[in-house]
């Protein structure tokens, strides 16, 4: 796909917090401030000596543990530089005067830390864990509401007045005042990140991994996907550019729902954010801000550039392990000078960005290659150590009051109130700290639907809690398996045209069709070619997809040509019908031409799947038929003729063209969602055995083999064919998923295991 967009390049670096850079405030294109773990707020003016360059012109100090969410309030007569508001892990929020970096309001109120700041006129909104939305006038709460039943992870306030709010319950809420409009569900995992789509709605960034745009009317508009890690923040130009920020260590840039760039960094990206010049600035675990930019003579020298290329290239070559073991920690070749010990002796070492095997041969004296030394999946060396031994999590606990951090080590499979148990007492902590810490450990962990006993009762806190002597309840239960990518829930659809291209390639092949003396009468005529560019102008403006209607002659007219043209010719037809079934009215109108009696789409199907069928037909017509599990009036069709379509379209995963492997597999993966949902459990047989055979093809595209373990994963979870899969040899499969250098696919097949050993 041919987009225009220029590449994003370093600016330059701002050096100054001590731990992770959390948040980020652009003020002005002059004015950056930033939030860090390190408790402090740090502000950068542009350098006038170098205008490419920021430098630290204030720190602000108050907050007593990492501070997080930021806003600016513009500048007044009061306050002629505006002022800051800070949202920090202690409970409290401060508001600053940018003037002289003081602290001119502390406002108290929250139960656990603040999330999320939003400005609303001259209200200050901050969301929270406690589960609460506030409202803050003149430095007092004047109002204060429970928001969702799980922590509140991000607010924003739309142009429009109303409120949005993120959550851990992975919804979202739409807000008037205390009163909700609506709430919003699409994602999987928690929603970490919010932001204004300017003229079109607003955006979410989840743990899920995907960002989504959404009308103002509740509606997705798109999903992008392309993280490989929880997603933390979203952020949007007035250019229609978006930039996301996630624990994969990219953040990552977007145009029309494709991800253009990446921008990789040694640490998690926790923040991004664009400047109104169209720059980029991004907060990194590693403590450096960084500012990106696509200005030529904004971009930093190449001395600059090289050295952050070498830093990228040195952080991967740290964290690259062999056999457990960090590469570069290993011994070089000319530790094979000096001899084994005994025959058979191993040792491994570096052989450029490799580790290499070899063993002691006794009687030859010499050392025997043995061959390169590989760890499992992604992630399997690297957990962390914690007094010599492994665990799935160690994190580090900041209880306050001077006190040290202290190291927590937890493993999935553990019991959060046991593990809370003896930590507590090993560190010599009251139990009144117990439920806080078992709500920690389920947060960081993601174990956000581990079920508390309601029978427990705290001497100390009350509820929920340790009662001394008493056999815990809850740790006869094992903690629920987590899955990283199943169940899928939700729909894939290709929501991505290029109209200009198709509109090209239908005109031309109408001028051939003009001059062909056989196949003239199936030309349009120049009030039909007129009419086709109406429907693509309608079918790009998304942002009023809820107003816009189409004419039953538009939808006559798509399928004249897909009826009448020769099969080498109506592609780019099929393509617009593609995005025609994306639209609410377009879709409602071409449900009526496949309920009659004349199947209008199962014609289509039989037509491009003919002895010599064209791969640009297979193509667009399964991605038709992707796009229909959008719309809930299609599902009916779907279900009843699955059987059908995809027996029409099985030789699909041997194809050589990639585009139609993925979109073959993406129709596997949302007919299993429909099939699932449906209790269809014929239909997932015949699902699952499609998937099967695209995960065994050995020349599958990664993303095509990633999309059918998915769909093998959540029907054997969640559908009624999990033995039937076992039947059908899954364990082999998700063996050699499990060996794949593709962390992706290595995740999905532990997933598959985990699902047969339950």
């Amino acid at each position: 796909m041919d987009i225009d967009f220029n590449e994003y390049k370093l600016r330059c670096e701002l050096h100054g917090h001590d731990d992770d850079v959390r948040g980020i405030c652009v003020c002005s294109d002059d004015n950056i401030a930033t939030s860090s773990r390190d408790r402090t707020i740090r502000v950068w003016s542009l350098d006038p000596s170098d205008k490419r360059k920021y430098t630290s012109s204030k720190i602000l100090l108050g907050h007593t543990s990492f501070v997080g969410p930021l806003a600016w309030i513009p500048p007044t007569d009061d306050y002629p530089e505006g002022r800051l508001v800070s949202g920090s892990m202690d409970t409290f929020l401060f508001v600053w005067n940018l003037i002289n970096g003081e602290n001119i309001q502390t406002l108290k109120g929250h139960q656990m830390q603040v999330t999320g700041v939003a400005i609303d006129k001259e209200d200050i909104v901050s969301s929270s864990v406690d589960q609460t939305l506030k409202r803050w006038r003149n430095g007092q709460l004047v109002e204060s509401w429970e928001a969702h039943k799980s922590p509140v992870q991000a607010v924003i306030k739309l142009p429009s007045g109303q409120l949005v709010s993120g959550s851990s319950d992975a919804s979202l809420k739409l807000w008037k005042g205390k009163t909700s409009l609506q709430t919003l569900s699409g994602h999987t995992d928690t929603v970490r990140g919010l932001a204004v789509m300017p003229d079109l709605g607003f955006l979410s960034a989840s743990h899920d991994g995907s960002i989504r745009l959404w009308a103002l009317s509740g509606e997705v508009l798109l999903e992008m996907v392309g993280h490989t890690s929880l997603v933390y923040s979203v952020d949007a130009h007035s250019s229609g550019l978006i930039v996301s920020g996630s624990e994969d260590r990219h953040a990552k840039i977007w145009k029309d729902g494709v991800c253009v760039q990446s921008l990789e960094h040694p640490g998690c990206v926790w923040d991004a954010k664009f400047m109104e010049s169209g720059d980029i600035v991004t907060a990194c675990s590693d403590g450096v801000v960084r500012v990106w930019t696509v200005r030529h003579d904004a971009i930093a020298d190449q001395m600059e550039i090289d050295a952050y290329d070498s830093q990228i290239s040195q952080y991967k070559l740290s964290r690259k392990k062999v056999g457990g073991l960090k590469l570069d920690e290993l011994p070089g070749l000319d530790s094979l000078t000096s001899p084994g010990t005994s025959d058979g002796q191993t040792k491994v070492v570096r052989e450029g960005d490799n580790g290499v095997a070899y063993a002691w041969n006794m009687k030859e004296q010499r050392w025997d290659k043995i061959g390169e030394v590989v760890d499992g999946p992604d992630g399997v060396a690297d957990r962390p150590i914690h007094e010599g031994v492994q665990y799935d999590f160690v994190f580090d606990v900041d209880i306050g009051d001077g006190e040290p951090i202290r190291k927590l080590p937890y493993n999935r499979s553990d019991n959060p109130y046991d593990a809370a148990d003896k930590w507590l007492l090993k560190e010599n902590l009251p139990f009144a700290y117990r439920q806080q810490i078992v709500e920690f450990i389920l947060q960081n962990s993601g174990q956000k639907d581990f079920n508390f006993n309601p029978s427990f009762r705290d001497p100390f806190t009350g509820a929920n809690a340790y009662v001394p002597g008493q056999a815990s309840h809850t740790a006869a239960t094992p903690a629920k398996p987590l899955y990283k990518h199943i169940p899928k829930k939700g729909v894939l659809v290709f929501d991505v045209a290029q109209y200009d291209g198709i509109l090209k390639k239908m005109t031309e092949f109408n001028t051939t069709l003009r001059s062909d003396s056989v196949n003239n009468d199936k030309s349009l005529t120049e009030l039909e070619v007129s009419r086709v560019g109406a429907i693509v102008n309608i079918l790009k403006d998304t942002s009023h997809y809820h107003s816009t209607n189409f004419a039953d002659m538009d939808i006559a007219l798509l399928l004249k040509v897909l009826q009448a043209w020769p099969p080498a010719m109506m592609f780019p037809a099929t393509d617009i019908v593609r995005m025609l079934v994306l639209h609410p009215h377009g879709a409602s109108l071409l449900i009526k031409h496949v309920e009659n009696n004349n199947d209008l789409l199962l014609d289509l199907i039989k037509k491009v799947t003919e002895d010599s069928a064209l791969p640009a037909n297979l193509l667009t017509t399964v991605r038709v038929l992707v796009n229909l599990f959008k719309n809930s009036s299609f599902h009916y069709w779907l279900q009843t003729h699955h059987s059908q379509i995809l027996d029409a379209f099985s030789n699909c995963y041997s194809s050589p063209n990639k585009n139609l492997q993925l979109a073959y597999s993406t129709l596997l993966l949302n007919y299993a969602v429909l099939l699932i949902e449906k209790k269809d459990q014929e239909g997932q047989a015949q699902v699952l055995s499609a998937a099967l055979q695209v995960a065994e093809e050995e020349a599958a595209d990664v993303d095509s083999k990633f999309r059918s373990l998915v769909a093998i994963g959540s029907l054997m979870l969640e559908g009624l064919v999990k033995k039937i899969a076992i039947d059908f040899d899954v364990e082999s499969i998700a063996k050699s998923a499990k060996a794949s250098k593709e962390a992706k696919i290595a995740e999905v097949g532990a997933d598959i295991d985990l699902v047969i050993r339950q």
